[in-house]
């Protein structure tokens, strides 16, 4: 796959030029599937259906795409696997939405679409704030509130995921830097929060997308961003 990792969506010219390069025809050209799941778990039906509706403040499906689909990754399970898993390999863009982490890593597992991401070639993942971090290789601690809804107690039977995410790429993701909405997404949080990982940290605000083609790696930016190395 190549990646589009964003915080804020495709907020600015050129985080839309880069979509457009690694897609390879505009966007009206491309077809796409977005996945609300992790709102879902953050958020709730609401912001759910702002997403789809392409009225949410991160943009990706109101980029004016040739076609749009919902995949819900909760439904997955349920359904016989020809039912979606052609047009998934078909469509040119995944637009996975923010929310929980913990929860979108769960159903990505449970849904079967994890094990399915390598093998899909030339798809373009645009990830939003979850939908990027979900394809690190950890989440992190979540502290002050941010970013993500702890595990479940035991006898909870909410779905529970661990610390681990996707590991699609070999670096971390702290989102949302000095968003005034979110006073604890500091740069200073952010190089707390890298504390003690093996690998490498990007902490990037809404302005900022990371771009991801057969490994290598670089940052696309109309705002600001940090490169926090691994730390002992």
């Amino acid at each position: 796959m190549k990646f589009l990792l964003t915080s804020g969506g495709v907020s600015n010219a050129s985080i839309t030029e880069a979509l457009v390069d690694l897609l390879g025809t505009p966007i009206n050209e491309a077809s796409a599937l977005c996945i609300p799941t992790a709102l879902y778990g953050g958020g709730g039906p609401d912001r759910a259906w702002r997403f789809i509706t392409g009225q949410s403040p991160n943009p990706l499906v109101e980029l004016g795409w040739k076609s749009m689909g919902v995949l819900e990754l909760t439904a997955l399970p349920s359904l016989d696997r020809e039912q979606w898993v052609p047009q998934l390999r078909q469509t040119d863009a995944l637009l996975v939405g923010g929310g929980d982490s913990l929860y979108l890593c769960y159903w990505m597992r449970q849904s079967g679409l994890a094990d399915l991401l390598p093998s899909l070639g030339d798809t373009v993942y645009v990830g939003v704030s979850a939908g990027s971090m979900v394809i690190t290789p950890t989440f992190g601690e979540a502290y002050d509130d941010w970013f993500c809804r702890e595990p479940p107690a035991p006898a909870s039977n909410l779905p529970v995921a661990d610390d681990r995410a996707l590991g699609l790429v070999d670096f971390s993701i702290f989102p949302h830097v000095d968003v005034e909405r979110s006073p604890q997404n500091s740069m200073a949080n952010a190089e707390i929060w890298a504390v003690g990982r093996s690998n490498p940290t990007y902490a990037i605000d809404d302005e900022t997308a990371i771009r991801v083609v057969d490994g290598a790696v670089d940052v696309i930016s109309e705002g600001h961003w940090k490169l926090i190395g691994p730390q002992d």
